[in-house]
């Protein structure tokens, strides 16, 4: 009998879910890895910028302090956003993202229970410059969901960047 293996997605969204483990955020926990070739060449997570105090030094969430709902203002966050972090990266260490896919696992930081880790509209507009052609997410009902990044691509050559569908918050 043979042994059931992992799939590929499901292997590689759970190593985003450990990299989601590192986040300092108290509203989410979100890890993003990006995979080019069947490689890992990048990871982020939730943070905030390098050498400086993240919301736990910190002891609270500063949107929260100012009642800012999900999803807004994220102007007014510490953290970096996982997709963020993980481009960032790659570019530190001088990896190019193109036709890379990125894995994006979240939770809520209170309950632990998953989330629907769509990418914001920041992230979605980085990730597209970043050339990368796909992003799994994983879902609130223990699932994923694939984008293809060239149809957010198409919809907002057609349309606007507004996607009230599929976007995190």
């Amino acid at each position: 009998m043979k042994p059931k293996r992992v799939s590929k997605i499901d292997y590689y969204l759970g190593i985003a879910r450990e990299v989601s483990r590192r986040s300092t955020c108290w509203r989410r926990s979100i890890g993003a890895i990006i995979v080019r070739d069947d490689q890992i060449i990048s990871t982020g997570y939730v943070g905030a910028p390098r050498k400086t105090k993240d919301s736990f030094d910190h002891g609270f969430c500063l949107r929260d302090k100012l009642g800012i709902p999900h999803g807004e203002r994220y102007e007014l966050c510490r953290s970096v956003h996982a997709e963020q972090n993980a481009i960032i990266n790659a570019a530190r260490a001088g990896v190019s993202l193109l036709g890379g896919d990125m894995y994006i696992y979240g939770t809520d930081f209170q309950t632990g229970l998953p989330i629907n880790a769509f990418p914001c509209f920041i992230c979605k507009k980085m990730i597209i410059n970043a050339g990368l052609n796909r992003v799994i997410c994983s879902t609130e009902d223990g699932g994923k969901k694939i984008f293809a990044v060239k149809l957010w691509i198409e919809e907002w050559q057609k349309g606007d960047i507004l996607d009230d569908r599929h976007q995190y918050g």
